[in-house]
């Protein structure tokens, strides 16, 4: 009897013969050539996708573009912080590991539900899944690895915050199809983006006070503005493929409204430090964190997409002197 591998292999020389013959009947070689790959589980499909590598993981996590890790993780260190009385290094290196953890499952989140709309825009289309460099199956396989390790450090910080958790991982599965639906998904990103400042607080103090809720405002409309800066890159293939943004509802208006998402996330860093008791060197670091956003604002050029994207990942250092406020409420 023919093992399995000597038949797969048979299956292959096959499909390969088959392909390079010049058959000029009706048909009859494409009905054998489907035969065949059928049985042996081959396809020209599968046949062609390139060979799945450690970077082609790695790309799916976007491990290589660190900078939505570190926007996931600031609101998560602010909150941790200025909720504690002692520097809570622990509590941060956990946290830092969540971030990334639960970055990379919702990129793959993300790509698995966009897989066809990235292959409709220049800036995505190289993305592993959209390229057909990586399967579904590879993708959904990797994602329950990761939901596993987000959920053993969900469960270290505590019950509440392991609930409150899986809470969290609704809104990230539904976030990828608000494009579709409205042109205000940086909202909703923004609700999901920034729950790290509820859990870090709910980490520490076991409750939810008002100063955990200012950091979660304040977060989100932080969100609305460097995510506006960043949907500026694709606006136009995005309206040509019928996808929503805030770039494209906003227009010509896009910087004045980001001028304001700003104005309002300093003013719940205000009020956050003020309701938590903070000192004058707090509301000195928020003031410098206030001179880069404008500096963005001012900076940035909306037609200009490697502007958009600089700027954006300026948002990387925006969050350190916000951080360094909260770290000053402990001393």
């Amino acid at each position: 009897m023919v093992c399995k591998w000597q038949f797969c292999c048979a299956a292959h020389v096959t499909y390969v013969n088959v392909r390079s013959f010049r058959c000029s009947q009706n048909g009859h070689f494409r009905h054998i050539l489907h035969l065949v790959t059928t049985l042996s589980g081959l396809s020209p499909k599968s046949m062609d996708r390139p060979k799945a590598t450690l970077s082609s993981y790695v790309r799916l996590m976007r491990l290589d573009k660190p900078v939505g890790i570190w926007l996931l993780m600031w609101p998560c260190w602010w909150s941790v912080t200025l909720a504690s009385d002692n520097f809570p290094l622990t509590l941060l290196a956990v946290f830092a590991l969540g971030a990334v953890v639960m970055r990379s499952a919702g990129c793959i989140v993300n790509d698995l539900a966009d897989r066809e709309l990235d292959r409709q825009v220049a800036r995505t289309a190289s993305r592993p899944l959209a390229s057909g460099e990586l399967s579904v199956a590879q993708a959904v396989a990797l994602l329950g690895v990761l939901i596993c390790i987000a959920a053993l450090v969900a469960w270290y910080l505590g019950t509440k915050v392991f609930f409150a958790s899986a809470c969290w991982l609704i809104p990230v599965a539904l976030y990828p199809f608000m494009k579709r639906i409205t042109h205000w998904p940086q909202l909703f990103l923004g609700l999901t983006f920034n729950a790290g400042a509820l859990l870090g607080w709910l980490a520490v103090t076991g409750t939810i006070s008002p100063p955990a809720l200012c950091l979660y405002l304040g977060g989100i409309c932080w969100t609305l503005g460097y995510d506006t800066i960043y949907a500026h890159q694709d606006k136009r293939d995005d309206a040509l493929a019928g996808i929503g943004s805030t770039a494209l509802a906003l227009g010509e208006r896009s910087k004045a409204w980001v001028s304001g998402f700003y104005v309002l996330f300093v003013a719940m860093l205000a009020l956050a430090g003020a309701l938590a008791g903070a000192g004058a060197l707090y509301y000195s670091l928020i003031a410098v964190a206030a001179i880069h956003l404008g500096w963005q604002v001012r900076r940035v050029d909306l037609d200009d997409p490697g502007s958009c994207l600089a700027v954006f990942k300026s948002n990387a250092w925006a969050g350190l002197p916000v951080w360094l406020a909260c770290v000053s409420h402990i001393w």
